[in-house]
């Protein structure tokens, strides 16, 4: 009975660990303050779920309500950037990434999403 459990135990690790996925920001903590009041956000997003369509991925920048699509940074893979306005009176910015996507899916293809956790800009004047 414990063979089987450690077996079990085993699979089921090697089940979750083949699905991970992960966001990385890219963005400093603080930026100076920009006169055009648009600041450079960045982000990776890596996944070892091959269920999910690649072409299909749709990357954002959340502050508040608002919602910033990104765009895919030229020469790299799985990595997107998006130019932000940020208020001129604004010292700190909390954001998040949001990944919508669709996967495979038997009988057809879904959809889903990945939230990153919380970020904090501070835009610092020069």
């Amino acid at each position: 009975m414990n063979l089987r459990n450690s077996l079990f135990a085993l699979l089921a690790a090697l089940c979750l660990s083949g699905c991970t996925t992960t966001i990385t920001n890219l963005t400093p903590s603080n930026l100076p303050r920009n006169p055009n009041n648009l600041y450079p956000f960045e982000v990776t997003f890596e996944t070892a779920q091959k269920s999910i369509r690649e072409n299909t991925i749709k990357p954002h920048v959340m502050i508040g309500t608002e919602i910033y699509p990104m765009q895919p940074v030229q020469m790299m893979k799985n990595r997107w950037e998006a130019l932000v306005p940020v208020s001129a009176s604004t010292n700190y910015v909390y954001y998040r990434y949001k990944f919508d996507y669709a996967y495979d899916r038997i009988p057809q293809p879904a959809e889903s999403s990945r939230l990153s956790p919380t970020y904090q800009l501070e835009i610092v004047d020069k």
